[in-house]
């Protein structure tokens, strides 16, 4: 059986003490850290604060000897020490430091306390945490051990995180499209507190999901549906073909594809959200048999579905007429893709903005603990985190095999458009 032992404050003095008196051991990881500015991530695990200072303590060494009680060597001399700060990856530690003086030019630097002091990509690090889900008001509970050693200040957070914030946005502007096909968008908006962000996943022909802008509002603000998808047109997702958009059913978002892209696009409203709002109108006790007709009902060709869906609007017509005018909104589009007659397994992933959800979700598990949002810049800052993170866990779409069934019903729509056209213009 192992016995085990626990560390007490005088082993760790007993230490900090042998390394002070052979320290000469140090200097090639010191040389290493002024040289390749080493994290030392692994170090700090193992010994603690006594070996980042005892490596500082070498550093001053190697320039003004080691201290010698009542002589003083060289024109650079130990002039004690103060406290001090140490950068280590997403660690910031707490030292204490030693100082030197030049005898005429002053302040010397130390090369280990210059080198640990950089922080490259710290805004990157910090956004990473951000991003999986701790908020500035919980930074340290993802700060691996020796907590007690750590002071990143929220504002230094709060700072790293709208720079590496602004520099996704930057790149998501930017980012171009034109060389992909694009046969799927779908359009959903996630509230953040007070604040919409409306956003765009688009499907290529092979399957492959691609971010494809946000915009602050919501889908019921047609201006704001507008300009995202005037966004994306500029951005090379252009109205040169026909495309099936997947839309939560709002008729702002319609007018907006209407206006940007054109009425001949084939639009599919979410099944879900239909059924959400039909069930909020009604009675808990209604609500089985209403879920119940709608999914039978979806499965029927395009006609007989609407058929039968006009006839449950009927049957609450006198009772419940709101629900009853849930079920008459938008009906044409509840059935758009059963009359491309698309196979089952590619119905199932173009009847529902699922897959948009999917990143709201994830959006809403790494943002859950921000209580306060301050402003919508850092809604859209968040959100462009967020979905940055969730693209990285993208998969190809259900039924991705099939796709080329879509794309053919697609480019048969977009010559029918053309020959009536020409037949117009003729």
């Amino acid at each position: 059986m192992s016995s085990y032992q626990t560390v007490t404050p005088a082993d760790t003095q007993a230490f900090s003490e042998f390394l002070s008196k052979h320290g000469q051991m140090l200097l090639p990881m010191v040389q290493l850290i002024e040289q390749s500015r080493t994290a030392l991530d692994d170090v700090i695990d193992v010994t603690g604060r006594a070996m980042i200072e005892m490596i500082l303590q070498v550093s001053a060494d190697t320039l003004a000897g080691v201290k010698s009680p009542g002589k003083k060597r060289g024109d650079i001399r130990h002039h004690g020490s103060q406290d001090g700060v140490v950068h280590l990856k997403e660690r910031k530690l707490c030292v204490r430091r030693p100082r030197l003086r030049h005898r005429t030019d002053g302040e010397v630097d130390i090369p280990a306390y210059q080198s640990l002091r950089t922080r490259p990509r710290m805004a990157q690090r910090m956004m990473q945490i951000m991003i999986d889900g701790v908020s500035t008001r919980r930074y340290k509970d993802v700060i691996p051990r020796m907590a007690e050693s750590v002071g990143i200040s929220k504002s230094a957070v709060s700072r790293a995180n709208i720079e590496a914030g602004e520099v996704l946005l930057k790149e998501l502007a930017e980012r171009r499209f034109d060389h992909l096909d694009i046969l799927i968008i779908y359009l959903d908006a996630i509230v953040l507190g007070d604040f919409h962000v409306l956003g765009a996943i688009g499907v290529d022909g092979t399957g492959a999901k691609h971010v494809l802008g946000l915009r602050p509002g919501s889908s019921e603000n047609a201006v704001v549906a507008t300009e995202l998808l005037n966004d994306l047109v500029s951005k090379g997702v252009k109205p040169d073909r026909h495309r099936l958009f997947v839309i939560d059913g709002a008729k702002a978002l319609r007018n907006a594809i209407d206006a940007v892209y054109g009425s001949q696009n084939p639009v599919q409203r979410c099944r879900i959200h239909k059924v959400r709002n039909v069930v909020g109108h009604l009675p808990k006790d209604q609500h089985r048999n209403a879920r119940s007709t709608l999914a039978a009902a979806w499965k029927l060709d395009a006609k007989e579905g609407r058929r039968q869906v006009e006839q449950l609007a009927r049957w609450h017509e006198k009772k419940y007429p709101s629900a009853a005018a849930s079920l008459r909104e938008g009906l044409n589009e509840m059935f758009t893709i059963n009359a491309m007659n698309l196979p089952g397994q590619l119905m199932r992933c173009v009847s529902t903005t699922n897959i948009i959800e999917s990143a709201h979700w994830g959006a809403r598990q790494r943002v859950g603990r921000v209580r306060k949002w301050q402003s919508e810049s850092m809604a859209l800052r968040w959100s462009r985190c967020a979905f940055e993170a969730a693209s990285k866990q993208f998969r190809k779409v259900m039924g991705h095999q099939q796709l080329w069934m879509l794309k053919a019903h697609l480019d048969a729509m977009g010559k029918e458009a053309k020959l009536e056209q020409a037949k117009q213009v003729g």
